[in-house]
């Protein structure tokens, strides 16, 4: 049955090309900074990004000498910044440590920051034709559904359950093949929602087929519970200029820039704000506070709720609210990376600048 399942999924790909940058090459770098864009990230948002750290950083030592703010001001609006922190990290490190070579097996590019086993297994694979099966989102559905395991798969057993059938699963002699071969039948068919199942060619022995169970497969056993959290953004202007400052704090979208911020446990009013003003030593007019926007992000576990105010302060007074910050022209915002909600924010406004000077 294995056999005949890994043929199907290759015979299904073969018929179904989906052309892809990164699958034009062996190098190993190019390759890996794809499968670190893509983690997280849907191919049609992940392509472009590709491309552009192609075209800025051609390789390893390129990426390795740049500015970690410009490699963050590239990666801006993928998300999951840490990404980019451990890409640069560890073009770092292969760049003065291995002298520009890539480790080429799998245990030893385990070994680097930023990489899990689903990733070490791709670039081992797709770089160095080496007999390691991925186990990525895509293939934990496939193979759920298919054999019909109910094991959850962010469970320890399940993980070690799944592996193990994945590199049954796997052709030596042609691992990169199959492979990709499965993610696509993932992404592209056996879809988590609204699945291709009525022209799909494992219909006839899928277990979620025949016992009415797609809907139920891949199971998980912790849903992740979202926290709000309430971001009260100040847009200040002090001598014609805009103040930001960089976070720093091991925290969401550290190295990024923002807007004066103070954090509340719940969402505040523009009397809120007046009272916590004053409760810092800050006497401020209602006619200085104006509220200019509200918004909403979604990360993985967290709803970031933001509010974004104009306040007028003097000098003194925003020394003593915020003691860190630069002070920028209107014209260098676009070279600083910023979150998605602020870098929205900035968009949604940019022709309303009496809002902002």
């Amino acid at each position: 049955m294995g056999k005949k399942f890994s043929n199907t999924i290759i015979q299904w790909h073969q018929e179904h090309p989906r052309p892809l940058a990164w699958k034009k090459t062996k190098d190993p770098y190019h390759i890996w900074l794809s499968e670190i864009i893509l983690q997280q990230t849907r191919v049609e948002q992940g392509t472009p990004y590709y491309l552009k750290f192609i075209r800025h950083y051609p390789t390893v030592a390129d990426l390795a000498e740049a500015p970690i703010e410009q490699v963050l001001k590239d990666w801006e609006g993928l998300g999951y910044y840490s990404r980019a922190r451990n890409l640069h990290a560890t073009a770092q490190y292969i760049h003065k440590e291995l002298h520009g070579v890539f480790p080429n097996s799998y245990a030893s590019i385990l070994q680097l920051k930023g990489i899990g086993p689903y990733t070490a297994a791709a670039i081992a694979s797709f770089a160095f034709d080496l007999p390691h099966a991925v186990l990525d989102g895509n293939v934990f559905r496939v193979l759920a559904r298919y054999f019909g395991i109910f094991t959850p798969i962010d469970s320890t057993p399940g993980k070690k359950e799944f592996q193990q059938l994945a590199d049954e699963l796997l052709p030596p002699d042609q691992a990169a093949l199959y492979n990709q071969a499965i993610m696509n039948f993932g992404a592209l068919h056996c879809t988590p929602k609204l699945p291709k199942c009525s022209d799909c060619p494992l219909k006839a022995q899928c277990y979620a087929w025949n016992k009415d169970s797609i809907s139920f497969l891949p199971s998980k056993k912790n849903k992740l519970a979202k926290k709000d959290r309430f971001f009260n953004y100040f847009v200040i202007t002090h001598s014609d200029k805009l103040m930001i400052h960089q976070r720093e704090q091991q925290d969401i979208w550290k190295g990024l820039y923002e807007f004066p911020l103070i954090e509340s446990n719940q969402a505040l009013d523009r009397v809120d704000i007046l009272n916590l003003l004053k409760t810092k030593g800050v006497e401020t007019a209602p006619k200085d506070l104006t509220l200019l926007d509200e918004r909403k992000q979604t990360l993985s576990h967290r709803v970031i709720k933001a509010k974004f105010f104009k306040l007028e302060l003097n000098k003194q007074n925003y020394q003593l609210l915020f003691k860190q910050g630069v002070a920028i022209e209107r014209s260098q915002l676009s070279q600083f990376a910023f979150p998605v909600i602020i870098r929205e924010f900035l968009g949604q406004n940019k022709v309303q600048s009496k809002f902002l000077f």
